[in-house]
């Protein structure tokens, strides 16, 4: 008798002394939404140096050679990742008697992020805003600026400069903690660090460094935040001097 088809597709019961076989998990169907979400995993847990292709591949159980039809290389991916990134921060709606504060408050939000995602900074500082996410954070930027007043020429420049600073505060504040060991906590020993540094520079030759012997606390006082909002305060304070009298914009007081 031949043989009955639907006999042979029927599930078989486990032979005597076998374990039952687990049933394989399903694969995700591969995406580029899903390969820098999973980059964003291996980031947050190891840092930026291991996501690599390879890796990302391993994570999702398939060859690098899948993932490079969704992403072109390496680099795609990390500004892939960026942009990702860059949708978390929130952005305001231009209030132009409160644009000053508000750049200042969208960069701290900015700088939170970055800092949020291990050593993620080091991709902002060395490429330009193309993914939609960093174009509406540039977008938000700009209309904060001309909301105020700020001649376009200055607001395009402008946007340049604040990048650089956030970019470089959050490339600083990774690459101090990557410093730190395993377990400990990296606020702690950056305390004990200030408090060496301070005795250091209180017993430099007075004659020879006069104002950082004296200014020694002023110099290592001020802590992260404080350090940024001031920095912030110097940038938009200059980009504020540029705004015209007129129906257009007001002064900088």
């Amino acid at each position: 008798m031949p043989a009955d088809p639907a006999a042979d597709a029927a599930p078989m019961p486990t032979p005597p002394g076998r374990r039952p076989r687990k049933a394989a998990p399903r694969r995700q169907p591969l995406s580029q939404e899903l390969i820098v979400a999973t980059a964003m995993r291996v980031l947050d847990a190891e840092g930026l140096d291991a996501v690599t292709m390879r890796r990302v591949a391993q994570e999702l159980a398939t060859g690098p050679a899948s993932l490079y039809a969704h992403v072109a290389n390496k680099e795609e991916l990390h500004e892939l990742m960026l942009d990702r990134a860059a949708g978390e921060i929130p952005l305001p709606e231009p209030d132009p008697a409160r644009w000053q504060e508000q750049i200042k408050e969208l960069a701290f939000e900015s700088r939170r992020v970055w800092t949020s995602h291990r050593d993620l900074a080091r991709v902002s500082l060395g490429s330009v805003p193309t993914g939609p996410n960093l174009l509406a954070v540039v977008e938000c930027q700009l209309a904060l600026m001309r909301a105020g007043g700020v001649p376009e020429r200055v607001a395009a420049l402008a946007v340049d400069t604040l990048g650089m600073f956030i970019d470089a505060d959050a490339v600083e504040d990774t690459v101090y903690t990557a410093k730190v060991g395993p377990g400990e906590d990296p606020w702690a020993h950056f305390h004990r660090y200030i408090a060496e540094l301070r005795e250091y520079l209180y017993a430099l030759p007075p004659e020879r460094y006069p104002n950082i012997a004296r200014m020694a606390r002023l110099l290592t006082e001020p802590e992260g935040d404080e350090r940024f909002g001031f920095g912030l305060d110097i940038l938009v304070r200059g980009i504020a001097s540029y705004v015209e009298d007129g129906p257009a914009g007001r002064k900088a007081v």
